[in-house]
């Protein structure tokens, strides 16, 4: 009966309303083919995601597990329903576009014990055309005051075999690690984005969004297919503590045909995070800089004081003059200040340069060359000295003209340290509820004096820039610091991995730009020259870092005339090709402009693409300029092999190019005169 009733439903389309039975509810997307349905089956509330009636996620069961009241999973019934539409258009102030398109239906069903307790949870879903949203809200009830989740019981039943891409949740390295590819039926614990295809090409992101006070979680499989999540640690015995009413992070599920439309299925995730709460955040500037930083990796300086100490007078003011020179919009200045490195940042002082460092100096310098400064906090994981240090140090950023800061948090999972009012010391992971609080507090202060964020060793994203803009990029990926020294360096297919997977979750600072394609003592990057001009463009960062020496510039000025021209600002993005771990190729428009910039990699095969490039309008002339690799080119052969062209192109044409093995492609298309 019930079935039949949902069968009903479906034909319906997306106006139908789901308050037709007390243990069924549904709603569909705008276009009426993602529906998600929630039942009691046996009395436990269970939710299934159908595409075109068929299960994308098959019935998974919902719970927690509550300290001091037991487990809320059994004996359920659902209330009325309550639904609604949402069709608005909203505007970023920066972004891979500017304008975002949040169209929904959603539902919201209370979900009520039927024993004694009667506790109450609402679960509030929105179906996108793209995926499905959704979460618990707990609203203020006797019997749910003061709440502490000891865990959250959510599964996920992927319909049918797949295959996945993923990286282990709950280890040592944090979020540092090379992504594996194997059926998801040997997935073990796993951080998400995790992606999934299916056999019959179906595609499957697994997330969450708006992630602010609350425990973020890693996927556990249970058995098959079956995962659920499992809540980051606390230093206390429950994972989170709030204080009723409250909402929980949405839990998302992105879902295309294909990959490119996995990543615009993307959108979603900011969709869900609340509007901008700053205000005017005009002076949040994406902008390309340069640092010290690389020559740390290649062994060549040191962050701590010392003979090989980096961030000295001399050094700053020799990069402000290459960035003054080259349009690089700032000067990235790691290792400045008293305290490296010490035992679980306890010795850092964040308003105390080293004596070799003159900041007043350096800054006044800065000002002269039309550069700006980016600061650099590392807290070795020690979090609680940051924030007991954060209003000082952020003032005296803000005191000599540094609107811009890399925070640190480089400590083993679960060595995040913070201290009781009591002066106990605590330890906590860096996906933990108390972390999710933290980075927020970052932000929120940092906006007081006009700071933007770029957060290293971080939770993981969850559209929070669409809320908080000043958090503008983070890493929480293997970046490139690992071709420097890593075991083994980032392999090809990690990129077109990297654009599948943790890109769904919004940017990430990943440093490219290594012109001389060498790492630590002379080891070879496994990569083409072509191909890190090509990163600027697959892996999207509203700050993106000219990463090398830059006297290796000096060596390389097709790439350098590259690097200063690429934007970082767009008005739209389009995945125009691309297989997860294989290949993928972005095109991108300037904001406010009219040129067009397209980057392509591909993993350790050689490629051969063709574009079609339909997204310009019909018959309208381009200039064309190609950066490519070269005949001879690719990881076994010259890897420095680069051909520097411009053809002529109209809207609708296709343009055909190679991608030697390891390599890519970047691509500017300026209307032509």
């Amino acid at each position: 009966m019930v079935r039949a009733m949902l069968a009903i439903l479906a034909f319906l389309g997306p106006s139908a309303l789901a308050a037709q039975a007390s243990d069924a509810q549904r709603q569909c997307s705008p276009d009426g083919r993602l529906c998600f349905a929630l039942e009691t089956v046996e009395g436990d509330a269970t939710y299934r995601i159908e595409l075109d009636g068929a299960d994308v996620i098959a019935p998974s069961r919902l719970g927690f597990m509550l300290r001091g009241a037991g487990k809320w999973q059994h004996g359920m019934q659902l209330g009325d329903a309550v639904t609604r539409g949402h069709d608005e258009t909203w505007q970023q102030p920066w972004g891979e576009r500017r304008l975002v398109e949040d169209r929904y239906n959603e539902i919201r069903v209370p979900i009520i014990e039927t024993r004694k307790t009667k506790r109450r949870i609402d679960l509030v879903a929105r179906v996108f055309d793209g995926g499905v949203g959704f979460r618990f809200e707990f609203p203020e009830q006797p019997q749910l005051g003061d709440v502490m989740v000891d865990e959250e019981l959510t599964e996920f039943a992927i319909a049918g075999q797949a295959e996945a891409w993923w990286i282990p949740g709950g280890e040592w390295n944090r979020y540092e690690y090379l992504y594996r590819h194997t059926p998801a039926s040997e997935v073990g614990t796993a951080h998400t984005p995790i992606t999934f295809r299916r056999a019959d090409g179906l595609h499957i992101a697994i997330h969450e969004a708006a992630l602010q006070d609350y425990s973020g979680y890693w996927l556990e499989r249970l058995e098959g297919e079956r995962f659920r999540t499992r809540l980051a640690p606390s230093s206390q015995p429950w994972k989170v503590r709030r204080t009723a009413p409250f909402n929980t992070p949405w839990r998302t599920v992105l879902i295309a045909e294909d990959a490119p439309g996995l990543y615009a299925a993307a959108d979603i995730i900011l969709d869900l995070n609340e509007p901008n709460r700053l205000g005017d955040v005009s002076w949040v500037k994406p902008q390309k800089y340069v640092g010290i930083w690389w020559a740390m990796h290649l062994d060549k300086w040191s962050w701590n004081a010392g003979p090989k100490h980096g961030a000295t007078t001399e050094h700053a003011l020799d990069y402000i003059d290459f960035a003054a020179k080259h349009g690089f919009g700032s000067v990235l200045v790691e290792g400045w200040n008293e305290g490296w490195w010490s035992e679980s940042g306890r010795n850092f002082k964040f308003a105390t340069p080293y004596p070799d460092f003159d900041i007043e100096r350096v800054t006044a310098h800065a000002r002269k060359k039309g550069v700006a400064i980016m600061g650099h906090h590392e807290t070795a994981g020690n979090a609680g000295l940051y924030e007991r240090s954060l209003e000082e140090a952020l003032a005296y950023y803000a005191k000599h003209g540094i609107h811009s800061v890399k925070t640190g948090y480089v400590a083993d999972a679960g060595g995040v340290l913070r201290e009781d009012p009591d002066g106990t010391e605590q330890w906590e992971w860096h996906d933990g509820q108390y972390m999710a609080r933290h980075h927020v507090l970052v932000a929120k202060r940092a906006a007081k004096h006009r700071i933007a964020v770029n957060a290293h060793e971080p939770i993981k994203d969850t559209g929070m820039r669409r809320t908080y803009p000043n958090m503008m990029t983070r890493e929480g990926a293997r970046g490139t610091e690992y071709m420097a020294w890593g075991d083994p360096p980032n392999p090809p297919s990690h990129e077109p991995t990297l654009l599948f997977t943790r890109m769904l979750s919004g940017p990430l600072d990943y440093t490219p730009g290594i012109v001389s394609l060498a790492g630590r003592d002379g080891r070879l990057l496994p990569n083409t020259l072509a191909r890190q001009l090509a990163l600027y463009l697959v892996l999207y960062s509203p700050l993106q870092m000219a990463a090398d020496l830059p006297e290796n510039y000096g060596k390389a000025p097709d790439a350098l005339a590259f690097i200063e021209q690429v934007p970082v600002d767009w008005e739209q993005t389009k995945v125009l090709a691309g297989e997860i771990g294989e290949y993928a190729v972005v095109a991108r428009q300037r904001r406010g402009g009219s040129d067009w910039w397209l980057g392509g990699v591909t993993d350790g095969e050689r490629r051969e693409v063709t574009l079609d490039l339909s997204f310009l309008p019909a018959g309208k002339r381009y200039t064309a300029e190609i950066w490519r690799d070269g005949p001879g080119g690719g990881i076994e052969g010259d890897r420095f092999a680069m051909v520097r062209e411009k053809r002529a192109v109209r809207g609708g044409d296709a343009l055909t190019l190679a991608m030697e093995a390891g390599g890519g492609f970047a691509v500017s298309l300026r209307p032509a005169r």
